[in-house]
């Protein structure tokens, strides 16, 4: 089981949590949301919690409790920049169906 990041997205986090001055990783995961069933949420991670699976990409901790690894594993996070958007983007392999405005899926 993993959850890992793009380069691209990495060097983002790394970013931002050199400018917020503390942090150990970007925790990732899911809550019950959205008209597909649920959302990606993630947040800068302090500390960890005993449940927690911890994966090393690209020098940065992706934080992901038990729960949300079952529907999030092998998913890759990615950082892009299209004209004036940019963001992250998740690229979940099991991911069955998501809503039309891409805020939630279903697996």
């Amino acid at each position: 089981m993993t959850v890992s990041m793009t380069e691209a997205a990495a060097k983002h986090v790394s970013q931002f949590l050199e400018k917020r001055g503390k942090g150990i990783g970007l925790r990732v995961g899911v809550k019950t949301s959205g008209c597909s069933g649920m959302a990606y949420k993630l947040e800068f991670a302090d500390v960890l919690e005993p449940d927690d699976q911890v994966f090393d990409s690209h020098g940065i901790k992706v934080i992901v409790d038990p729960k949300s690894l079952v529907y999030i594993d092998g998913t890759q996070l990615d950082y892009t920049r299209e004209g004036i958007q940019e963001g992250f983007k998740f690229n979940n392999p099991n991911e069955k169906d998501h809503c039309g405005c891409g805020k939630s899926f279903s697996v």
